[in-house]
């Protein structure tokens, strides 16, 4: 649900601002405008309904009306929103999903206005409250570096133009242009981490210690230098451990402890989109030397070590059954890609000259899961073993045997990682149909 005003013409560079209403924002919502028009931009307000407060229809109309009489007034501001339909999942704190649906429809919104840039107002005083959360939460130098004056994520530059500015800067900017700006209420509720930071340790904080707002804030900036240098340093060393998508584990042996888990900390961060927990980075340095498979749970995903090797997976679905899974199984004659979303995975299907089976075979066949006793055959002079054994010959890990067998009756005819039943093959020379399962990944 939009409410924003017929674009001008897209010739004319634009710069997002993302406005909640709020004194910070307002003030740079203002200022940018007074900028813009000097310099022959337009500027974009972008705000987020949450729909977690009564107000919040309020202030849509305010920022509508007050970007409206700023326009009139020769500044060259629009106002663009969107109403968020979701809710915070269960377990899910209320402030991480607001910030993380926030975040997706402004880059949405930006986009959609014809801009890669948009201006957020934080400043000093919430860098310095931002990088003793952090510290509270053991969020290491990753999470003391706190806010970057600047990050490009998802084609969108994000930009802190006020990040070094004193919150009394903005105050005096907005008392001077006579800006009003609304009231969060939820901004009251000690509930959460950084109000009850904000008005009962930050005011006896700066009031025992003078400096004490500009110097978390440089520590901030040294933390993401720290940050920066190790960096580095992982993506030296993954060059040397990383084997496609696998972490060699001899290879990991030879860093030192400190190096090792700097490795596994920036690893986990390109493969999960997040930071591990420390405690799981401590694990896997003591435990990942072992020789035995295992699996180690990471938030949505999971790790595995097997011959050697580690590997990042998505969790399975927990909504799929380890039973027999009902699914309506789509034709399968045909080469392309066919979803089966009650085993969350897709079954690829196409043309070889040998080793696959007659298109008619896979007409009527059943998913199942595995239930024990099955026999397979891999090969036309082998023998009919079980699954586990056949799994074992050809190294086959733990992460790639997931997925649905398929029947034919009471034949077997696929097997995830292992293929086609050599029992059931086509004459070489006829036309035939090899099938593979490619289990759903994070999008």
């Amino acid at each position: 649900m939009d409410a924003s005003p017929t674009p001008p013409s897209a010739d004319v560079p634009c710069v997002a601002v993302a406005a909640s209403g709020g004194r910070d924002s307002t003030a740079l919502l203002h200022a940018t405008a007074r900028a813009a028009r000097a310099q022959g931009l337009r500027v974009l307000a972008l705000h987020v309904h949450h729909g977690l407060l009564p107000e919040a229809d309020g202030w849509v109309e305010r920022l509508q009306r007050q970007c409206r009489d700023w326009a009139a007034l020769g500044l060259p501001v629009q106002f663009d929103w969107c109403h968020l339909d979701g809710r915070p999942g269960r377990g899910d704190s209320v402030e991480a999903w607001a910030r993380r649906e926030r975040y997706t429809a402004l880059t949405r919104m930006a986009r959609a206005g014809g801009t890669r840039l948009v201006l957020l107002a934080h400043h000093r005083r919430d860098q310095a409250e931002t990088f003793i959360l952090q510290a509270l939460r053991g969020g290491g130098v990753a999470g003391l570096a706190a806010m970057p004056q600047q990050a490009l994520r998802d084609g969108i530059l994000w930009v802190r133009p006020w990040l070094d500015k004193p919150r009394e800067a903005i105050e005096a900017y907005v008392q001077t242009h006579g800006l009003t700006f609304v009231q969060d209420p939820s901004n009251d509720d000690h509930g959460f981490a950084r109000n009850r930071l904000r008005h009962a340790v930050m005011p006896a904080l700066c009031s025992a210690f003078e400096q004490a707002e500009p110097a978390l804030a440089a520590a901030a900036r040294q933390a993401q230098q720290a940050r920066e240098c190790l960096d580095d340093l992982a993506a030296l060393d993954l060059a040397r451990v990383e084997q496609g998508d696998e972490l060699c584990l001899e290879a990991l042996a030879a860093l030192s402890p400190s190096r090792r888990a700097n490795l596994l900390r920036h690893w986990l961060r390109l493969r999960t989109s997040r930071g591990p927990a420390q405690s799981l980075v401590e694990r896997l340095v003591d435990e990942l030397p072992g020789k035995a498979p295992a699996r180690w749970p990471a938030g949505g995903h999971v790790l595995l070590r097997y011959r050697g090797r580690l590997r990042c997976e998505p969790r399975p679905d927990p909504g799929v059954a380890t039973g027999q899974v009902p699914c309506t199984l789509p034709l399968l004659d045909e080469p392309g890609c066919h979803r089966l979303d009650a085993w969350g995975g897709s079954l690829q299907v196409r043309a070889v000259d040998e080793g696959g089976v007659a298109p008619a075979q896979l007409r009527g066949c059943e998913p199942r899961a595995r239930s024990g006793g099955e026999q397979f055959q891999l090969s036309t002079r082998g023998m009919p073993r079980s699954l586990k054994k056949q799994y074992q010959a050809l190294g086959v890990p733990a992460w790639r045997r997931g997925g649905p067998l398929l029947w034919r009756g009471e034949q077997l005819l696929f097997v995830p990682g292992l293929g086609i039943d050599a029992r059931h093959q086509a004459p070489p020379g006829t036309p035939q149909l090899a099938l593979e399962w490619v289990p759903d990944t994070p999008g």
